[in-house]
């Protein structure tokens, strides 16, 4: 089982229901050939963005990566959205975060053997 619980927040959900409501007006405004009702579609996709990164921001979303599994729960608040996550490119848009969290790790140099690695069994 994995340890990763991807997207199962208040924030992802209420996004992807305010997306898919916006994405059924754009299908429905092509279906019917009504431009104003597609841009009307557009504009609540565009706003699913907005409430999605509002909510992550609040706490209502979560960090990705490993979590314990008593932090799974839809209905547990993110107690540390308010300093951001590291590597979170919602909470670097905010402002958010240890800047020295962001920074990209050293390039360790690989030591070169004197015999190339053969490319494939038959070499």
């Amino acid at each position: 089982m994995s340890l990763y619980d991807e997207g199962h927040t208040i924030a992802g959900w209420t996004g992807f229901g305010v997306a898919a409501v916006g994405s059924g007006a754009v299908g429905w405004g092509v279906c019917t050939a009504s431009l104003p009702l597609a841009g009307a579609g557009l504009a609540v996709v565009a706003l699913s963005l907005l409430v999605t990164w509002v909510l992550h921001l609040a706490g209502w979303g979560k960090p990705p990566g490993v979590r314990p599994r008593e932090q799974w729960g839809i209905r547990i608040r993110d107690a540390r959205a308010r300093e951001g996550h590291p590597a979170c490119m919602s909470c670097r848009l905010a402002g958010r975060g240890r800047e020295e969290s962001f920074v990209a790790p050293a390039v360790v140099p690989v030591a070169e053997s004197a015999e190339p690695a053969p490319l494939s069994p038959i070499e």
